[in-house]
């Protein structure tokens, strides 16, 4: 786990390595165990790397890397995790190595079979950056399902990448133009998705894509592939299926998951993981105690809060397996602490509040080890979240009313005035509901007109349903939700794609790389390793939700190790009682941020719909943390920059 940057100038001669250095500094925290740059000056390119040594922990492996031929050079960002096999595989070709890193492997398979079918080859989650400097051509790539980073910037001639913004922002080419139409779907989602980012000029590689670039003159020429993506996983699946059979169902899982674990427990370095006591981490810790010699180190945090406390849960799972278990209760005072870091280290506004405990349980595993393992992607994979069920139900109501007359009730339920349904919500002795009761109907307005599933579903992931009432001057931009993925799919499959290509990547993977790179601690998913997505949609949906839950197969391989009754709860989410602090202890520093006149600077916002929620929050009407969260957090975000 690393940082890189660097850029790539038509017409060359304009590469100051001072630069590459100053843009690699700022990804100290990515990689604080080593640093250098690699520039030719003649070809326009500049590579700089920030290393955390976990594999190698030698000068062999120093980045950038040239490959032994001299023809490549490499930054790499992340970790690939069949690399033993693949090294094996290339010395019969007569590949000799001088260290055991996997980025050299990486870059003797370049010599070997291409970037594009090394790259089919790994296993692994990773960005990189290659220079040909034979070919004078640029390579960027990004791992299947999205865990690693890559931002890429064009302003003029100059093209701009990065793990992280921060780097970008050092370089002189930098325009730092806030793009309106992505606020507008921050807003909406509470992350910017790929492949925008709140900066034009400024966009996110999509996971499982490779992009050449090339110089022409004084014109650089962009080429981009997609190499994977979940839509062909699931196509490819359909022809291989599994039999819909419980047991050959759960022995296949429980295999690859042994296999994925076992090589992502491979390190130089101390490792653990993160366990929360729920389904999908308590499978992972599982599988690396049934694979290690001695006791797996596990952490968790807990908070005293009702509805907030996992480290119960988790110490009961940790007792069984025998783990050494660390966990620590956290005070409302210690996790509002980490609020103000918040706006830096995530770098564009990012309002999922579940930021505050994954950067609180990072902070706790990096004081003990080095790696950690995690188990985010079992909902995506295997149906886990509620939301899916919320979909059928939302299409089941949709479906009741004739497709004709969908747009005429649109039109009626769409404008009532929010006084008039208070005034109903008086009459019915419910005035307490009455804002929510208003949402739900706009919402309702909007479904009915939904033209697929996904945009349907588009409408369940909104938190501000009319963004652009907020932003000034804003256009809809197109989604994932824009286009059906996959037309053939069931509805439950189609909502699982969606979040695969967004929600997963720009929200989840997004909070976890930042808080954990923030404190220099690797975090890997063995779920998200691309065998075991594969072999997911190879699973029938059957096996995955049945009798209205998800993670049925899943369940059934964890009951390998934990017994059914440490895990069978309500789902909980991972978060802190923002609705509360922001009433509370929390509520001056909201008022600030929430002010007219700030919410109006550089004419962005505007203010009254946020205003009247707020109210509506105060008042305790509602629970609106969510909404006023992605706002504090984007207004965090301006008064950071401009600071």
């Amino acid at each position: 786990m690393c940082g890189l940057t660097g850029f790539l100038t038509a017409g060359g001669g304009a590469v100051e390595g001072a630069v590459a250095a100053r843009m690699n500094d700022a990804l100290a925290h990515r990689g604080p165990d080593d640093a250098d740059v690699w520039c030719d000056a003649e070809a326009g390119i500049a590579l700089a790397h920030r290393r955390l040594s976990i594999l190698d922990l030698s000068p062999e492996g120093h980045q950038p890397m040239r490959s032994a031929g001299g023809r490549y050079v490499l930054a790499f960002n992340g970790e690939i995790y069949n690399f033993r096999r693949l090294r094996a595989e290339l010395a019969q070709h007569g590949h000799r190595f001088r260290g055991h890193s996997d980025t050299e492997v990486l870059l003797a398979g370049v010599e070997q079979w291409g970037v594009p079918e090394t790259v089919a080859r790994a296993a692994g989650m990773f960005a990189f950056a290659l220079w040909d400097r034979e070919r004078r051509e640029l390579t960027l790539g990004r791992d299947r399902l999205g865990e690693k980073p890559l931002y890429v910037a064009r302003f003029g001639g100059t093209l701009l990448f990065a793990s992280e913004l921060k780097a970008l922002r050092r370089h002189p080419a930098w325009r730092g133009e806030v793009d309106r139409d992505a606020v507008a779907l921050y807003l909406r989602f509470g992350y910017v998705p790929a492949p925008y980012s709140i900066h034009r000029g400024v966009e996110k590689l999509r996971p499982g894509t490779l992009r050449t670039v090339r110089i022409d003159g004084d014109t650089l020429v962009e080429t981009t592939t997609e190499y994977w993506s979940p839509v062909a996983a699931r196509t490819a699946a359909l022809a291989d299926p599994l039999p819909d059979d419980d047991g050959a169902c759960e022995e296949a899982l429980d295999a690859v998951l042994r296999e994925v674990v076992g090589e992502q427990m491979v390190a130089d370095v101390p490792l653990g993981a993160f366990l929360s006591g729920g389904v999908d981490s308590s499978t992972v810790v599982g599988v690396m105690q049934a694979l290690s010699t001695r006791p797996v180190r596990s952490f968790t945090i807990g908070f005293r809060e009702d509805g907030f406390d996992e480290a119960v849960h988790a110490r009961a799972v940790a007792r069984h397996l025998g783990t050494e278990h660390t966990e620590l209760y956290v005070t409302p005072g210690e996790a509002q602490a980490v609020i103000p870091r918040l706006a830096t280290i995530y770098d564009e506004p990012f309002g999922d509040s579940s930021q505050i405990p994954t950067l609180l349980v990072a902070q706790l595993a990096r004081r003990h080890v080095t790696v950690s393992l995690s188990g985010d992607g079992g909902d995506e994979l295997f149906a886990g979240y509620g939301r899916y069920q919320d979909l059928e139900r939302a299409w089941a109501k949709v479906a009741r009313v004739p497709r004709a007359l969908r747009p005429a009730v649109s039109r009626v339920t769409g404008p009532i005035p929010a006084a008039l349904v208070h005034r109903a919500a008086t009459g019915a002795g419910v005035i307490h509901l009455a804002p929510r009761l208003g949402h739900r109907v706009e919402r309702l307005s909007r479904m009915m007109v939904a033209p697929s599933v996904e945009r349907l579903y588009e409408q369940l992931m909104s938190q501000w349903l009319s963004p652009h009432a907020l932003v000034v001057g804003a256009r809809d931009l197109p989604t994932v939700y824009s286009t059906p993925l996959a037309p053939g799919a069931s509805r439950v499959e189609r909502a699982m794609l969606a979040d695969l290509a967004s929600y997963l990547p720009d929200d989840i993977l997004v909070k976890v790389d930042r808080a954990t790179m923030a404190v220099s601690l690797e975090s890997r998913a063995p779920f998200l390793d691309h065998r075991v997505a594969e072999l997911a949609w190879r699973i029938p949906m059957r096996q995955k939700l049945r009798g209205g839950r998800g993670k049925d197969v899943v369940r059934r391989v964890l009951d390998r190790y934990v017994p059914r009754a440490m895990i069978e709860r309500p789902k909980q989410g991972f978060g802190v009682p923002v609705g509360a602090w922001v009433r509370g202890p929390l509520r001056d520093w909201a008022e600030a941020l929430l002010a007219p006149e700030r919410l109006a600077a550089d004419g962005l916002l505007r203010p009254a719909p946020i205003r009247r929620r707020w109210a509506e929050h105060l008042a305790g009407h509602q629970d609106w943390s969510d909404l006023l969260w992605s706002v504090l957090m984007l207004q965090a975000w301006r008064e950071a920059q401009q600071g």
